[in-house]
């Protein structure tokens, strides 16, 4: 498994810039680093409690079920669109695409 250092920098600075009210998908992040949806849940697993982890979920707008419920509280406290049921983030309405952290700091 990759998990070395500028590894885990790079999620956690992407994490780190997800708005408030909007969300990125674990598949997403690990596009933009160059790996897969599970390491990049590993690496939210281990290093992720100073970051707005919560901003990041599933594919289809879930977290595993033992966040939730704190997570459901952040959503509404950021006004984070959910759907119907209010058991998932809308991922069309609160989608955010990630940029590599690399990018973001080179001239355009």
């Amino acid at each position: 498994m990759r998990a070395d250092d500028d590894f885990v920098e790079a999620v956690l600075t992407i994490v780190e810039s997800v708005p408030r009210g909007r969300v990125t998908t674990y598949g997403a992040i690990a596009d933009v680093v160059g790996s897969g949806p599970r390491l990049i849940g590993n690496v939210l697993a281990r290093h992720g409690g100073p970051v707005p982890w919560w901003r990041v979920v599933r594919a289809d707008g879930s977290l595993p079920p033992s966040h939730q419920d704190e997570a459901r509280h952040r959503y509404l406290e950021e006004g984070t669109p959910l759907r119907r049921s209010g058991a998932a983030v809308d991922i069309a309405r609160a989608f955010w695409s990630p940029v590599d952290p690399a990018q973001r700091s080179r001239p355009t």
